[in-house]
Parts: C-alpha cells; sequence; structure tokens
C-alpha cells in the first residue's frame, strides 16, 4: 500500500493537482487513504446524495417517481448540459429528471427535484447513514449565483484570475456543498450492499451511476470491455471530482472517491481529468494484490 500511495501522491503532483481519495472494497473493507477524511467541495458529486434520498422518499411512499413535473424555461437553473440547456418548456417524471441529473449532470433538473424533497431531507438521509462531514448548504442554482456574486463585474471571464478564483465560497468548504472522500464512499458502499435503499431503489441508484456518460475521469483508468465503472463527477472553477464503484468480472467491486484542485484556471486541463483515472486505477490495483 505504501508504494501505492507514493505513486497516487506522484500522480497527482505530475497532472499539477492537490488530490484527495479514499479507496475501499466494498465487501472485505479494505482500503487505501490518500487524504480521505480532508473536507472537499463536492460541487455535483452532491447530486448523488440527492438521488438517494429521493429514492427513500419513494420506498418509504412520499413520493412516486413517476409523478410528472412541470419545467417551464423561465427561471431555469443555468448549466450546459440537459434541460439548463434547452430553450422550451418540457414535462418530465421525477426519475427521468433523476436520469438527467446522473447522466448529464443536469443542474436544472437536479434544482426541480430539490424542490421536490428538499435540502434538509438530503442532509437527513445523509446523517441517517452515517456521513457526518457532508452537508447540503444550497441548490445547485444558490451555488452558481454565489460564483456570479464573487466574480464581480468581469462575470465569467474574471474566473480566468486566480486571485478572483480564491474568493469564491463554492471552493470553500466551510461554505459549500462539502463532504470528504471517506464518507463519499462509505455511500456509495451502502448503495451497493442495498443498506442505503430497499434492493430495488438501491438497484435503480446503481443504473444511473451506470448512465453517465463522461469517460474522461474515473472511468478513463478501466479501458476493459469486462470492468464497469459507474459514477459522478462534479466541476467548479479549479476543481474536478468524480467518485464511482469499480466491478470486475471476478466479482470484485470497489468504491472510489477522487478530489482534485489545481493552481490553474483553465476550463480544459485534460490531464487534470485523467488523473482521476489514473488514481483510482493505482488504488484499485493496490486492493486487488494478493
Amino acid at each position: 500500500m505504501t508504494d501505492a500511495l507514493a505513486r497516487i501522491h506522484a500522480a497527482f503532483a505530475d497532472a499539477g493537482v492537490t488530490g484527495r481519495l479514499h479507496a475501499v472494497d466494498i465487501d472485505t473493507g479494505a482500503q487505501l487513504d490518500a487524504g480521505a477524511d480532508q473536507p472537499v467541495c463536492t460541487a455535483s458529486v452532491h447530486k448523488l446524495c440527492l438521488l438517494v434520498t429521493l429514492h427513500e422518499q419513494a420506498a418509504e411512499g412520499i413520493l412516486d417517481l413517476t409523478e410528472q413535473v412541470e419545467c417551464p424555461p423561465e427561471g431555469r437553473t443555468t448549466g450546459p448540459t440537459g434541460l439548463a440547456a434547452m430553450l422550451d418548456g418540457a414535462r418530465l417524471s421525477l426519475r427521468d429528471l433523476a436520469y438527467l441529473m446522473m447522466s448529464v449532470s443536469d443542474n436544472a433538473a437536479a434544482d426541480l427535484l430539490l424542490g421536490r424533497v428538499g435540502l434538509d431531507a438530503v442532509n437527513r438521509t445523509t446523517a441517517r447513514l452515517g456521513l457526518t462531514r457532508t452537508r447540503a448548504v444550497h441548490t445547485f442554482g444558490e451555488l452558481l449565483a454565489t460564483i456570479k456574486e464573487d466574480a464581480g463585474p468581469g462575470g465569467a471571464g474574471a474566473l480566468a484570475d486566480p486571485h478572483v478564483v480564491t474568493r469564491l465560497r463554492a471552493l470553500d468548504p466551510a461554505r459549500t456543498n462539502r463532504s470528504t472522500p471517506r464518507d463519499m464512499t462509505r455511500l456509495l458502499g451502502a448503495v451497493w450492499r442495498d443498506e442505503a435503499c430497499t434492493p430495488e431503489h438501491g438497484a435503480a441508484i446503481r443504473r444511473l451511476l451506470g448512465l453517465q456518460v463522461w469517460p474522461h475521469r474515473l472511468a478513463s483508468g478501466f479501458p476493459f470491455d469486462d470492468v464497469h465503472v459507474a459514477g459522478k463527477t462534479g466541476s467548479l472553477p479549479t476543481v474536478r471530482n468524480e467518485v464511482g464503484v469499480v466491478e470486475y468480472p471476478d466479482g470484485g467491486r470497489y468504491a472510489v472517491a477522487v478530489f482534485t484542485r489545481t493552481a490553474r484556471t483553465s476550463a480544459l486541463l485534460p490531464a487534470a481529468d485523467a488523473v482521476i483515472g489514473t488514481a483510482a486505477r493505482l488504488a484499485v490495483d493496490a486492493l486487488r494484490a494478493p
């Protein structure tokens, strides 16, 4: 494990990021810790907590996942994907909103779901599951509003300035949606062991995590047809995250959480994305070693 940790830290350094990682064998509990208890900004990774809350409420009969929701274009939370990027009104079920939220990280879909279940319910769910360092502070629209306010009159263009980025509340775990790598692998383990929800709803959560379309972070470390990766990314200025589960054909299954920060403000940093997969692969290989 010591060699694997050294290689993980070296990979983070080579990619120009500060990285935090936790990986655990879901069935044996064997683990690898590289800053697993450091507080981190979750960004869109927190949508996983919302998804579990949604299915918990469905299992309890509080809501019906086929319930239809009107999605008018006015007032939608902004974003580059899904409803957030669409121009016309739509009507979708709660479960289809959840699909958009998880597969393409649709901010508008996420906030429509939050409007149905509430931030307090998300925090009750994470507390019930023992995620003591995890908390939802604001909706995704509110999170984006803090970035706009903190960026000032320069708007989005100001986010290229490192001095502006340092003042973003959205990047301060004490003032934004937050967790730790260990909390996130604990949540994933509970989902995969059907401890977070009933087996029916656990299967639905796992299905949606497996439908995420982004292959450039966690999945890039496991380019094999017989290895399945299910995960959820999260991105903010200088922040690139992903948490997920890697499943091997021999039955091995490993929860991995990787959170990174970079000093560079460029939106496109392929090496910073790819190191998430590299670090995850090093961790999983160490856990699988005889």
